[in-house]
């Protein structure tokens, strides 16, 4: 009898650039910016893969390929309006546009309606 496995992304190191801790434009304190930049210089620990030294983007720290682009393991549709949301198929996600208040608490309101699952849930607003 054949066990069928449910693949989950695994969790990788985060690919920060070196000396990423000493200033604001490579990344201390602003995500922003925290993006790998390889590391070029001649003697550079980094670059040699030295212990201790943060890990390298590289081939094998990719997702299965089944689950990539994929949130919880569905696959998501962007909706911007309440008529996107007749077009799903089953086992599909939504994930909320960037819209105002009136608009968003109308999609969740039909989402809800139809059973569909909700990627990018919004609190409730506190007044």
């Amino acid at each position: 009898m054949a066990e069928t496995t449910i693949l989950t992304k695994r969790r990788k190191p985060l690919f920060l650039r070196r000396d990423w801790y000493k200033k604001i434009k490579f990344g201390k304190g602003v995500k922003k910016n925290q993006k790998w930049r390889g590391a070029k210089g001649r003697q550079n620990k980094t670059r040699l893969g030295r212990k201790g030294y943060g890990a390298r983007p590289k081939i094998g720290y990719g997702s299965d390929k089944s689950i990539r682009d994929k949130i919880g393991g569905l696959d998501f549709v962007r909706v911007e309006n309440t008529k996107e949301l007749t077009n799903l198929k089953s086992g599909q996600g939504i994930m909320i546009a960037s819209v105002g208040k009136k608009k968003k608490t109308e999609i969740i309101a039909k989402a809800n309606e139809m059973k569909l699952v909700i990627l990018n849930k919004y609190r409730e607003d506190k007044k």
